[in-house]
This record gives structure tokens, C-alpha cells and sequence, in this order.
């Protein structure tokens, strides 16, 4: 089956699920459950716990500091990611019954970490990068099989989504 670099985010060399934000994805603006999500980034050894939505808004304060953990740690760049990244995190978690830890093994890249990755890779790093955007998120769940993160992820239908 071939797969368009529309639809499929190209990655890394790394083991992950990816997830990218297309505009049609969207929660509904009724009160709904906080939403909370546990977090590390194995390349700087931060964690964090944020209860990001609070049931009727994005907590600012909480987007900030998550922000931070999926900034460009190669360059030390912090830039807004799409808050529906963490939405798809939160539905992908409650699909697969857990709220185990998400690993971010990407998330912002600078323009610059995206051409030097590219230009050390094999293919696995798209020119143009959602990542640049602040609109993809390579992660893995901890203790949960890749093949049922992914399968989840696809179900959800709320973006491009890779595996590897």
C-alpha cells in the first residue's frame, strides 16, 4: 500500500508513534472532563504532570510549560505547539484504557535542527516538517506496544500518523 507524505508523516530512525494536527480535527466547546497528561523527554530527562485543559479552557500556563518540554532540545528553541497534539495524546491514551507516560521523542524542530536531521538521514526526514510548525509529535506511551499506540491513532483519524 503506498502512502502520501500528506497523509504519513516521514520520521526518524527512533521507535515511535507520530501524530500530526489537521484543522479538521476539533472538540467540542460544551464542559468536558479535564484534561491531564504525565509526560518525559528522554533527551533532556525533564517530566511533568499538566492538567492542560480544565474542563471549559486551555489552562495558558500549562501550554507554556508543555511547550517547553517539546521544544527543539538541540538548539534550545521553544515554540508553540498546536494544542490538539496533546488532545490527540489524551484521546489516544483514553481509547487504549491507560494513562501511561508520553514519551516525546520529537516535537518542535527549528528550521535549522530539521536540515541538519535531513541532511544526516536516509530519507526519514520530510523538508517541509510539521515539525517546524509545531504541528507533529513523535512519542511513545511507556509500557504500550508501538502496534497498539499506532492502530489507536489511526482509529482516531485526527491527522497524519506514522510508525516506526
Amino acid at each position: 500500500m503506498h502512502l502520501s507524505r500528506r497523509r504519513f508523516l516521514q520520521l526518524t530512525g527512533l521507535g515511535a508513534a507520530s501524530a500530526a494536527v489537521f484543522p479538521s480535527f476539533v472538540h467540542a466547546s460544551l464542559p468536558q472532563e479535564p484534561r491531564v497528561l504525565m509526560l518525559n523527554n528522554p533527551h533532556t530527562g525533564e517530566s511533568l504532570e499538566s492538567c492542560y485543559f480544565n474542563g471549559h479552557r486551555y489552562v495558558r500556563s500549562e501550554l507554556q510549560r508543555l511547550n517547553h518540554l517539546c521544544r527543539d532540545f538541540r538548539r534550545n528553541e521553544v515554540y508553540p505547539m498546536d494544542k490538539q497534539l496533546f488532545d490527540q495524546l489524551s484521546r489516544i491514551q483514553a481509547l487504549l484504557g491507560t494513562a501511561a507516560k508520553v514519551e516525546i521523542i520529537s516535537g518542535y524542530r527549528s528550521p535549522a535542527t530539521n536540515k541538519m536531521l535531513l541532511n544526516h538521514s536516509r530519507g526519514g526526514v520530510a523538508k517541509k516538517s510539521l515539525h517546524m510548525l509545531g504541528q507533529a509529535i513523535d512519542f511513545r506511551l511507556e509500557g504500550v506496544e508501538l502496534s497498539l499506540v499506532h492502530t489507536a491513532a489511526l482509529k482516531l483519524q485526527a491527522g497524519g500518523v506514522g510508525y516506526y
